[in-house]
């Protein structure tokens, strides 16, 4: 599965998902008619955190995480589960 398709995977506003064993507090906002995506994880009880841009443009889509590593972002997206 594709980046935006785990990004669509969470719903806008606050959720709570599981990564690496830990609970994160994750928020997800929309832009741009859903052309832009802003994700922010915190773990809750802990320090992590992850915060990323996604844009989707006429060309392309880009990844911009918020001062952080790209393979950290991509392996949240990728690993993370949604807590019911």
């Amino acid at each position: 599965m594709g980046l935006l398709n785990r990004i669509k995977t969470l719903p806008v506003g606050y959720s709570k998902v599981n990564y690496n064993n830990k609970t994160y507090g994750v928020t997800r906002t929309d832009f741009n008619e859903g052309k832009s995506f802003k994700i922010y994880a915190e773990e809750l009880g802990g320090l992590d955190f992850i915060s990323l841009n996604y844009y989707i443009t006429t060309s392309s889509e880009k990844l911009k995480p918020c001062e952080m590593p790209d393979e950290k972002v991509i392996h949240f997206l990728n690993n993370f589960e949604i807590l019911k």
